[in-house]
C-alpha cells in the first residue's frame, strides 16, 4: 500500500456531542452523554525536553473548509481542543514523538493496536491540560480528569466509515474508563453545518471536523480531513515582550511576534492576567486567531490564543 494512503482507524470528534466514558464528572454533561449507539505540531515541549523523543508519527491532518462541497460525502464531529495522542499499542507519544509520561494505570487495558486521538480534559481546559502533560512525573489526580478521545485506528484497511465501525467494536470491548470514542454525525448541507458549528462555539467549544466518509487514511494534510472554525489561526515566534501601560502597568502590554513568512506585528489582546504576569518567553511560538488579512499582509483583529503546541 502506498505510505501516503497507509490506513489508520480514523476518528475526528463529532459535532454536537462528543462519547466519553460515563460518570467522568471533568467534562460537562452535555458531552458525556451517550450518543447514537456508540457505548484523534503538537505541544509546548517545556518540561520535556530531557526525554528522549520517538520517530514521528505518520497522522493525517487536516485542512481548512470551505464552502462548496457535497457535505453528504463526509461525517461531522466537535474538534476537541486538546493534546494529539499517538498510542502505538504501547504507550502514547505526541504528534512530535515524545513520550506522553501518563500514569501506568491511565493506559492500562488500552487496545494492543495503534490508535490516533486526543488527550482531552473538556471544554476550555487546555491550559491545564498541556501543563499536565508536559510533566515529567505524572500528577495522578489531574490525569483521572483526562480522557484519551480516539479519532482514529491506524492501519485498517478500509475508508473511514468502515474503521468507525471497527472502533466502536474495540472501544466496547474495552475495560478502560479512560478511553472513548469521538462521536460522528452527518449534515445536509453547508447551513445545517454552520448551525451546528455555532452550537458547539455557543457551548464553548473549538470547531468542527469533517472526515470524508469513503477515504483511506491519508498521512498528511488533503481534503479527506477538514476542519471548520469561526475564525483563521496561525503561529508566530515571540520576538520581543511590551510593556503594559494603565491596569497593564509592570505585566505584559503584548508581543512582538514574528511569522515565518517574516512578518511582524503586536499581539496585545487575548492574554489572561496570569499569562500576562508570564508570558510565553521570547522565542517561543505562540498560536493567534485573526479575521483576514490587510493588503499589507498583516493579520486583521489578532488576538492570542495559547502557546503553540510543540511537542
Amino acid at each position: 500500500m502506498p505510505h501516503g494512503t497507509r490506513l489508520r482507524f480514523g476518528l475526528s470528534l463529532l459535532l454536537l456531542v462528543s462519547v466519553v466514558p460515563r460518570g467522568y464528572a471533568g467534562v460537562p454533561d452535555e458531552v458525556s452523554g451517550a450518543v447514537a449507539g456508540v457505548p484523534a505540531s503538537s505541544l509546548d515541549s517545556a518540561g520535556l525536553s530531557s526525554t528522549t523523543a520517538e520517530a514521528l508519527p505518520d497522522l493525517a491532518l487536516a485542512e481548512v473548509y470551505r464552502p462548496g462541497l457535497d457535505l453528504g460525502d463526509y461525517l461531522v464531529s466537535e474538534k476537541l481542543d486538546g493534546v494529539r495522542g499517538y498510542w502505538n499499542g504501547r504507550r502514547l507519544i505526541t504528534r512530535g514523538g515524545l513520550p506522553v509520561k501518563a500514569p501506568v494505570w491511565f493506559t492500562s487495558g488500552f487496545p494492543a493496536v495503534a490508535l490516533d486521538g486526543e488527550l482531552w480534559m473538556g471544554r476550555g481546559t487546555f491550559a491545564v491540560l498541556s501543563g499536565t502533560v508536559r510533566r515529567l512525573e505524572p500528577d495522578e489526580d489531574a490525569w483521572r480528569r483526562v480522557r484519551y478521545m480516539v479519532f482514529d485506528l491506524p492501519d485498517h484497511p478500509g475508508g473511514f466509515e468502515t474503521r468507525l465501525n471497527a472502533l466502536r467494536a474495540l472501544i466496547a470491548a474495552t475495560p478502560s474508563p479512560y478511553i472513548g470514542l469521538v462521536a460522528q454525525n452527518r449534515v445536509a448541507d453547508h447551513d445545517a453545518l454552520m448551525a451546528a458549528l455555532n452550537q458547539v462555539v455557543a457551548a464553548g467549544g473549538e470547531g468542527l471536523m469533517l472526515h470524508r466518509r469513503d477515504a483511506a487514511y491519508r498521512i498528511g494534510r488533503s481534503a479527506d480531513l477538514l476542519k471548520v472554525k469561526p475564525y483563521l489561526e496561525a503561529d508566530a515566534r515571540v520576538i520581543a515582550h511590551l510593556p503594559g501601560r494603565g491596569r497593564h502597568e509592570g505585566r505584559l502590554g503584548s508581543l512582538l511576534v514574528e511569522e515565518a513568512d517574516g512578518t511582524r506585528f503586536r499581539l496585545g489582546t487575548g492574554f489572561s492576567d496570569a499569562e500576562r504576569e508570564d508570558p510565553p518567553p521570547v522565542g517561543s511560538l505562540v498560536n493567534f486567531k485573526y479575521h483576514g488579512r490587510t493588503t499589507n499582509g498583516l493579520p486583521r483583529f489578532a488576538s492570542f490564543r495559547r502557546r503553540a503546541e510543540t511537542l
